[in-house]
């Protein structure tokens, strides 16, 4: 049992303000509580935001060698602690042990290492004729992070704020606080100035709200709902401060005529049930020549009954997904798709037969999906995979756009026409035929998936201000 009942603020660790709770952290595997913490207010809020904005001024002015030495430490102290992180994501979130070393772990050290490799090249001033434009640290950052890909969602944002200059609070997902804890003793550990790093435990209402309305804080990073973000752009827009969001995804997954069809719709099916479909990004939407709908169907079905579900620390494949509320959701929007008329073409509702505990999905394929049905409009967040039909790439192309989302999309086939599709696509990463991740690659979303970018280069400018020294050079004088 795992047990956390303080705060990280100013560098060290600190009882909460009066006021506050404590909160059961339960192992979605086995309905049983794993761990507790303590949930903040306001006042927890304030507090490390006060630290933050009292470390600024001198975090602000640090050489880029200085941060350079440091992400460095970082890096080093988390491989040390690489396995507890790991460890901590498969036990409070249910991330099968395989998925949570060698995804998700290594994502969060992979964004670590790239932000020290954009900053050591990065191009904060230059001259433009006699001025000098110079981008300076935008000031305290608000980070509120999601449960789905815990230790990856803090460490996009933690590490390029930090390479650029900024402090910080932190409000991890209050279903996955353990890995976000190691993470806070690993920039302990590494010598991270007292002030720079702060973390507050707490709900969304509570500690975000406090976090995204508070006058000293400069920018606000949010990963979760959009229904949430929302909230936090609402929360923060009196203090006209900047809002980065990453929210919902409901993705398309072009399957053109010239793919290796199997591959493809098979390919397509493993991406989506990755992570136990909990991923914004996933491949939701299959597209296929209506032609092909009964082959696709065959693929589908022989695809996910293969599928491995049960315990985490085994060796299934998918594990349970977060939380009951989570579980119910799924279950009645898997209930909504044979209402609606959807061809069931595998799993369904249920757990898994021979799992009576645990919020464990069977892994579920609906075919013959129109694009009006609630199953191809909403977001499931869970591995459900909904099959449509196109009678032409035109079609496909417009139902694809055709969502409230823009977050990602997928086109399969062959190479020329899929880079004309991916074109034509509205979304913010278009994946052609299985590319493998680029962690240089912007990732962000259009419409109602959010604003703004992270990873990699484009990361940076989230953190920035842009200042113009007009009459910088000596020749404005002459």
């Amino acid at each position: 049992m795992r047990e956390q009942l303080q705060f990280y603020i100013n560098g060290q660790w600190v009882r909460p303000a009066a006021g506050s709770t404590t909160f059961d952290v339960i192992n979605p595997a086995t309905e049983a509580p794993m761990g507790r913490i303590a949930m903040g207010t306001a006042a927890d809020a304030d507090a490390a935001v006060k630290a933050a904005a009292a470390a600024f001024p001198a975090f602000s002015r640090t050489s880029r060698k200085e941060r350079l030495e440091l992400l460095a430490s970082i890096i080093a102290e988390y491989q040390k602690r690489y396995a507890e992180i790991a460890a901590a994501i498969t036990e409070e979130m249910g991330a099968p042990a395989w998925l949570a070393n060698q995804a998700q772990a290594a994502l969060g050290a992979a964004h670590l290492q790239t932000a020290r490799a954009v900053l050591e090249h990065y191009v904060f001033e230059e001259d433009r004729g006699t001025t000098r434009i110079v981008k300076e640290p935008i000031g305290v950052c608000a980070f509120i992070t999601p449960w789905n890909w815990p230790v990856n969602q803090i460490a996009c944002k933690v590490a390029p704020a930090l390479a650029t200059g900024c402090t910080m609070v932190l409000k991890p997902s209050e279903m996955s606080p353990f890995d976000a804890l190691i993470f806070a003793e690993v920039m302990h550990a590494a010598g991270v100035p007292a002030g720079v790093f702060n973390l507050v435990n707490g709900d969304g209402p509570t500690v975000g709200a406090a976090l995204s309305a508070h006058p000293l804080v400069d920018m606000v990073s949010f990963t979760g709902s959009t229904r949430a973000g929302i909230e936090v752009a609402r929360n923060a827009a009196p203090t006209v401060k900047r809002v980065h969001q990453e929210l919902g995804g409901k993705s398309p997954n072009i399957i053109l005529e010239s793919a290796d069809f199997e591959k493809a719709v098979s390919g397509g099916i493993r991406s989506l049930m990755m992570n136990s479909g909990q991923s914004c990004n996933a491949p939701s939407r299959m597209f296929v020549p209506r032609a092909r709908m009964e082959s696709a169907k065959a693929i589908a079905k022989a695809t996910a009954d293969a599928i491995t579900v049960g315990d985490p620390n085994g060796n299934a494949a998918l594990g349970p997904v977060v939380n009951q509320a989570q579980f119910s959701k799924i279950q009645a929007l898997i209930e909504k798709g044979i209402a609606e008329g959807a061809t069931l073409v595998a799993g369904g509702p249920g757990r898994p037969e021979g799992l009576a505990k645990g919020f464990y999905v069977r892994p579920t394929i609906f075919a013959d999906v129109t694009n009006d049905m609630t199953i191809a409009r909403e977001e499931i967040f869970g591995p459900v995979l909904t099959i449509l039909s196109y009678d032409s790439v035109e079609q496909a192309v417009n139902e694809g756009n055709d969502t409230v989302y823009g977050l990602a999309a997928y086109v399969q086939g062959d190479q020329t026409e899929a880079r004309a599709i991916a074109g034509r696509l509205r979304a913010g990463q278009v994946n052609i035929n299985g590319a493998g991740m680029d962690f240089m690659a912007p990732f962000g979303g259009y419409k109602q998936s959010g604003n703004g970018r992270e990873w990699g280069d484009h990361a940076f400018g989230e953190f920035l201000e842009t200042k113009a020294i007009i009459g910088w050079s000596a020749a404005a004088a002459e």
